[in-house]
């Protein structure tokens, strides 16, 4: 997904990000997290630490994961195996002592040292003192977890049936560390924009698709890949064409792009239009794909949508073009208004699909 470097000034509800969330992680729509979802808060940060409060509960509830974790230390009795050189250099078997180096199965995982650092940057925050004085407590349980530097974490981390209930904590711990705290060169903090245009990006995108796949599954939607249309087969050099969302239903295909932007339109000699970039990659996703399903005999209607996010700017695309035989249509949806209101523009576009006279427009 593209995305400029200007400050974003797209506006949004924090009970809205909660409900994006919900969608993202289906983890928080488990009984657990309902007080969560009723509660109002004041900024993302205070949402946050929300959501890893309970969800820490939740976990030391079912026990914090462990994984084996290889230990080195001096010992005045044989475990594991014996480090001969290391025993030497520091003089250990002088003292009747051995270095030894053996796996235990701990608590240390890398997963609960990032909820403990992150932590540790949400009790800096600008969060209630309840809320801080909550998280420290649950802290006394990771006492045996060390500190873990978090700008040299791997966050593409392998989930299991052991570890999956840390699927939607590290997503949050991600977008907090990501988006909440940066550290000066004099040790000190400073409050940042808690989820940056990258950030929300993400989120954003993610929301939309697991939206449709939850509340209208008789529409296939998926983050499909999308074929060039070739004609000799070659292949080498091009870029993948990834869809943040493709709905199909009835002989018909939408392609929604999603984009999370500081402003919807672009700016040409004191003249609003769409941004270039934006409406010449749809169209390509939209004219492969027509392509695609053409040479595979199938007679199927395929359209495109580039769906921002509202902004406070003035005025905001709805656009619907004719392009080559495809429609192409460019809107917008309003995350600052009522979690409702952004459902029924959603179900909208389903229905549109979907209707004997639908247009994606």
């Amino acid at each position: 997904m593209d995305r400029q470097v200007a400050q974003v000034a797209a506006v949004i509800r924090v009970r809205n990000l909660f409900h994006m969330l919900a969608y993202a992680f289906s983890a928080l729509t488990e009984q657990g997290y309902r007080s969560v979802a009723t509660e109002d808060f004041d900024n993302a940060a205070e949402l946050c630490a929300a959501i890893l409060e309970r969800g820490v509960s939740l976990q030391l509830k079912r026990g914090l994961g462990q994984e084996y974790v290889n230990r080195t230390e001096t010992r005045s009795s044989l475990r594991g195996t014996i480090k001969v050189t290391e025993s030497v250099k520091s003089q250990a078997i002088w003292r009747r002592q051995l270095v030894c180096s053996y796996d235990e199965f701990s608590v240390d995982t890398t997963m609960n040292r990032v909820i403990k650092a992150t932590v540790a940057l949400l009790v800096r925050s600008d969060i209630s003192r309840a809320r801080k004085k909550s998280l420290k407590k649950l802290m006394v349980y990771f006492a045996n977890v060390r500190d873990i530097d978090l700008h040299t974490v791997d966050w593409n981390m392998r989930y299991d049936r052991n570890n999956r209930t840390y699927r939607m904590l590290m997503a949050v711990c991600w977008l907090v560390v990501k988006g909440l705290l940066q550290t000066q060169s004099d040790g000190a903090t400073r409050m940042m924009d808690f989820f940056d245009e990258q950030r929300m990006c993400r989120l954003y995108e993610k929301f939309i698709l697991e939206y449709y796949r939850r509340e209208h599954p008789r529409l296939r939607a998926s983050a499909s890949f999308v074929e060039w249309a070739l004609d000799d087969g070659v292949s080498d050099g091009l870029p993948a064409m990834r869809s943040d969302i493709t709905l199909s239903a009835r002989g018909r295909v939408l392609i929604i792009d999603a984009k999370y932007y500081a402003a919807t339109m672009q700016s040409n000699f004191d003249k609003r239009t769409v941004h270039s970039g934006n409406l010449y990659q749809i169209f390509a996703y939209v004219k492969n794909k027509q392509a695609a399903l053409e040479r595979a005999g199938e007679s199927v209607e395929v359209s495109g949508m580039l769906l921002y996010a509202a902004t406070d700017e003035e005025v905001l695309p709805d656009f619907t073009y004719r392009m080559s035989g495809n429609q192409i249509g460019v809107r917008t949806l309003d995350l600052d208004r009522p979690f409702e209101e952004i459902r029924a523009q959603l179900d909208g576009i389903a229905d549109m699909l979907t209707s004997p006279s639908a247009s994606a427009s």
